[in-house]
């Protein structure tokens, strides 16, 4: 195919938050920080990229004609994959991406630019996006679909595996009284090392808790019940083996629930910790997540945020930053 059916396009994709207590590898939430990558296309010359914001570095201008040259990132990555499968051999143009999500933080920075990049291939194609195939693809890249789900549909988002163990996304109903409190020391959890942390087997008492704290916490996010988010942010099957990875996380979960917070816990694998509470008391529980990781010497990341109700989507010309 040669480059000339190629358009501009440009696309955004939140942030997600996953697990969320008891929702182990099942629940996401999308949030509202937001990657966004656009493709300018040009007749000649190569494929390059320019990355901004938390992607700096991870991108480079002249990455070569060939997709076979392009950088190790996963947005270049993901875009050039879906081209190769939709049967574009070579492309030439230029990718620049812009992110507000810290990386290796628990905001799903990692799904984000590889729907980021397969949503943009679809876009310069003009085609229709799908987002069950997208899932799936980006599950493929992935190897799990709790953070792509909430970042390709938006809100608050649950996982299902049929026997053909393929992944089923769907909406879940979300309460607006909640506000959603985040804050990362400078330390960063790869999945790979946080999912290392985990048991290979729990006793079946243990799951069978954490099916009735998940029912809870899916009630509690929809009605903003405290007591019912407090029980569905308990969890056996993930949380006390990775709160170790994190400088000062217990200190940090303990204060943003003192403060006000009607529960807290791990945002993805770490290192970022996620409180959730009501509007009026954001301000506080930020402050006190903010001070009792201070002794950790660290830089903090923090911020008071919200549910993304739109999810991945292609930009219209006058929605370009």
């Amino acid at each position: 195919m040669s480059p000339a059916p190629f358009r501009a396009a440009a696309v955004q994709v939140p942030c997600s938050t996953s697990n969320l207590g008891a929702g182990f590898d099942c629940i996401g939430l999308a949030l509202e920080r937001h990657l966004t990558a656009r493709y300018t296309p040009e007749v000649s010359g190569t494929l390059g990229t320019e990355y901004t914001g938390t992607l700096a570095g991870l991108g480079r201008g002249g990455d070569g004609a060939a997709f076979g040259d392009a950088p190790f990132n996963l947005l270049t990555r993901a875009f050039t994959g879906r081209m190769r499968a939709l049967g574009v051999m070579r492309v030439t143009g230029r990718i620049t991406a812009h992110s507000e999500i810290p990386i290796a933080r628990g905001l799903g920075s990692s799904a984000a630019s590889i729907v980021g990049g397969i949503l943009l291939a679809d876009a310069v194609l003009g085609r229709a996006p799908d987002p069950m195939d997208m899932l799936a693809i980006a599950t493929d890249h992935e190897g799990h679909p709790d953070n792509a789900a909430p970042a390709l549909l938006g809100g608050l988002v649950a996982v299902a595996r049929g026997e053909d163990r393929a992944p089923v996304a769907f909406r879940l109903p979300l309460s607006d009284r909640i506000t959603f409190v985040y804050a990362a020391p400078a330390s960063e959890v790869l999945t790979p090392a946080a999912r290392a942390a985990l048991p290979p087997t729990v006793p079946h008492p243990v799951a069978a808790r954490g099916l009735g704290r998940m029912a809870a916490l899916l009630q509690g996010l929809a009605s903003a019940d405290p007591t019912l988010l407090q029980l569905g942010l308990l969890d056996e099957l993930h949380v006390p083996y990775r709160l170790p990875l994190i400088p000062r996380a217990s200190e940090t979960l303990r204060a943003a629930v003192d403060a006000g917070a009607w529960g807290a816990t791990i945002s993805g694998s770490g290192s970022g910790l996620i409180a959730l509470c009501a509007h009026d008391a954001a301000a506080a529980v930020l402050a006190a997540m903010e001070q009792a990781l201070a002794p950790s010497g660290l830089a903090i990341t923090s911020f008071i945020t919200a549910a993304d109700p739109e999810g991945a989507h292609v930009l219209q010309q006058e929605q370009l930053p």
